[in-house]
């Protein structure tokens, strides 16, 4: 006896002939890129608002998963090291610890993945280890001066002559600074360029004291305490390193009476005898209030929106080949790309 093979009928035949088609054009189709995005703290209301901002900008171009170190580096190192084992196209990175970067630098040369750092920028040598390295960022030295010329202003614009703002009469600006984390680049540069910035437009600036408040409202808060005790009765300024800080600093000169409305018009402004001003840096949106409520002077807008879009577009090139041609873009250096500080008062 001769058995034949039955073959399977034409419906059956052109159901597995459409499976292998789908198949094989799954097995063609891109992958999606995926980035890896990491940050120093979400406690940071200027971080939380900024990661919020890349991963609005980044949606429908590329996947995006974030990453909250706690401010802690050995958190941040786990966390990378986690992230290499599953294999991003690209690592977008707020540094816990500028200094600690040169390892994380090398080990992503080593895996081929590029990293764009932001806000925290690491040093020019461990920039320099591998061309596939970014940074998009703002110049500290830049929020400082125009910090200064805020004040400058305020105090009537002539070293010579200050104005009312000047309580004592003395021509000089005493002033207190609430400066972020100690050793911080940022921190260091604001405080150092906003007291050389008032030296060379020539005004004497009588600093009473750095506070050091690691860029939080609360502790700032709790460090304002003991600075009204020691020197409210002198005090003309209060510089911020931040825009949190200087919240915080605000609510404690509320509670000391320093804001009330002494001339009568119904608000609080320059024009009240109790009034001193506060200046911070960052453009947060609880800042805009407080300028907009008269207990803030004015801010320094850290244009993270700006940055985002940066961010966002140096991402997409990368991603869209390993040897994406970047000259398109503006990277001083073939390595950075910078954002613009831009001043914000109630003017």
């Amino acid at each position: 006896m001769i058995y034949t093979k039955k073959r399977p009928p034409f419906a059956a035949m052109a159901v597995l002939c459409a499976l292998a088609l789908v198949c094989a054009l799954a097995s063609c189709a891109p992958r999606e890129k995926r980035a890896a995005l990491f940050l120093y703290t979400t406690n940071d209301p200027f971080i939380s608002a900024f990661a919020e901002q890349i991963r609005a900008l980044s949606t429908g171009k590329f996947s995006l998963q974030a990453f909250d170190a706690d401010n802690s580096q050995i958190i941040q190192n786990e966390q990378i090291e986690a992230a290499i084992k599953r294999r991003p196209d690209l690592m977008i990175i707020n540094p816990v610890d500028r200094l600690g970067m040169y390892p994380i630098i090398n080990k992503l040369k080593q895996e081929g993945i590029p990293v764009v750092f932001f806000n925290r920028e690491p040093l020019l040598e461990d920039l320099a280890l591998w061309d596939r390295v970014y940074y998009v960022g703002a110049r500290a030295e830049q929020s400082s001066q125009i910090q200064a010329s805020l004040v400058m202003e305020l105090f009537g614009n002539d070293p010579r002559a200050l104005n009312r703002h000047d309580r004592n009469g003395d021509g000089r600006i005493q002033a207190i600074i609430l400066k972020g984390e100690q050793g911080h680049q940022d921190a260091e540069i604001r405080t150092a360029e906003a007291i050389r910035s008032f030296q060379e437009g020539g005004y004497s600036l009588d600093v009473l004291t750095i506070e050091i408040a690691d860029w939080n409202r609360d502790i700032a808060y709790a460090k304002m305490e003991g600075i009204l005790d020691a020197f409210q009765d002198r005090m003309e300024l209060v510089l911020s390193n931040n825009d949190a800080m200087a919240l915080g600093a605000i609510q404690r000169m509320k509670e000391r009476g320093i804001f009330r409305d002494n001339n009568g018009n119904g608000r609080i402004d320059g024009g009240d005898s109790s009034w001193i001003p506060v200046v911070g840096i960052d453009g947060l949106d609880d800042a805009v209030l407080q300028i907009q409520a008269g207990y803030l002077y004015g801010t320094v807008v850290n244009d993270s929106i700006s940055q985002s879009r940066a961010i966002v577009a140096l991402s997409e090139r990368i991603l869209e080949r390993a040897d994406a041609d970047l000259s398109d873009l503006p990277l001083e250096g073939g390595k950075y790309i910078w954002v613009e500080y831009k001043r914000f008062t109630l003017d």
